[in-house]
């Protein structure tokens, strides 16, 4: 027993990326496109006053999300944090629900009343943004819980960042997972910098693909920005749930390109160390290099999805604009007393 503890408790091998087919990667692109584009409108609604309170936006990361849902089937649950609309979105929820939303519009999916933080969908197993930092990870700890007791074969994958990794229900959520083997795949989207501060200044451990070691949990880390790369772990750490040996671990190591919200002007970093990931690393340029340079897409071709996939949030935009704003009987629905 000592051996088998001891050899799972080691950091897993990363497989390297996956070789896609054309299909993949043009759906790959697609996804990671509507993203990208609904994001930056996003970004200037903001600036224009649509939209209030607090935003923000997954511009840089598009390649976790996407890759990880590539290998998710019907009835896995996703539960994330406060930056959340690219989740929402590559679950197939409806971007003018998501922009209505933004915009405190009836249309959205909270009816209004959530904003960017709060949206959900049981429909697509998506259960919410959430504002308070590291709340999803025991919730989606609870999601599975719920698919173990059940007996389902469905898998919780539970998205958190590098400053949500330091809080203490994520170690309580840890240790119930692995003593309950629990189907629950634990995400950190490892962007560098939480809320501003860089990780080597707040974490004693900046490698988090071990902080499960001390629970037995396995874990990987990813090269974030390559969405083949996060294929192959997700498709790993799914299957290992899957086979119920309990939960895993998948550090992804990514890049916000904008500070942590709209208010932010991301001052405790160059813009050169911006601009380098941008030219270097940039996920959705990476599949677009392979497809131009795989013949597997023309110039025009991919031109053609980026006006179909600016069309759709032009579409979402004008929508969240124009819809009107929620009656005020709003207020007492949904409401627990």
């Amino acid at each position: 027993m000592a051996a088998s503890a001891s050899s799972r408790s080691k950091t897993q091998k990363n497989a390297g990326p996956a070789e896609f087919t054309r299909d993949q990667e043009l759906h790959a692109y697609r996804e990671m496109l509507l993203i990208r584009r609904f994001e930056e409108k996003a970004g200037q609604m903001y600036g224009m006053g649509l939209i209030g309170g607090f935003c923000h936006l997954y511009i840089g990361q598009e390649a976790v999300v996407v890759g990880m849902q590539m290998v998710a089937k019907e009835g896995d649950q996703i539960i994330t944090g406060y930056r959340d609309h690219g989740h929402m979105l590559v679950c197939g929820m409806d971007p003018k629900g998501v922009m209505a939303e933004l915009t405190g519009r009836r249309g959205g999916l909270s009816k209004g009343k959530g904003g960017s933080m709060h949206m959900f969908s049981k429909e697509k197993h998506f259960y919410g943004g959430h504002g308070i930092v590291g709340a999803q990870v025991s919730l989606g700890t609870g999601l599975a819980f719920a698919n173990h007791y059940r007996g389902n074969g469905n898998v919780s994958m539970v998205y958190f960042g590098d400053g949500a990794a330091n809080q203490g229900q994520v170690y309580e959520s840890f240790n119930m997972a692995e003593l309950w083997k629990l189907p629950a795949v634990y995400i950190i989207e490892n962007n560098r910098y939480a809320m501003g501060t860089a990780v080597t200044r707040a974490s004693a451990q900046s490698d988090f693909s071990k902080r499960g070691l001390s629970f037995n949990i396995p874990g990987e880390q990813v090269d974030g920005m390559d969405v083949r790369a996060v294929r192959a772990a997700g498709e790993k750490a799914l299957a290992w749930c899957r086979e119920g040996k309990g939960p895993y671990i998948l550090e992804m190591q990514t890049y916000r390109y904008r500070g942590h919200s709209m208010s932010d002007p991301a001052k405790y970093r160059s813009k050169e160390e911006v601009q380098k990931m941008r030219e270097e690393h940039d996920p959705i340029e990476q599949v677009r290099g392979r497809l131009l340079r795989e013949k597997f897409a023309t110039e025009d071709e991919l031109k053609a999805i980026d006006a179909k996939v600016r069309a759709i949030v032009a579409e979402a935009a004008e929508f969240a604009t124009n819809d009107p704003e929620p009656d005020p009987s709003e207020l007492w629905t949904d409401i627990l007393v």
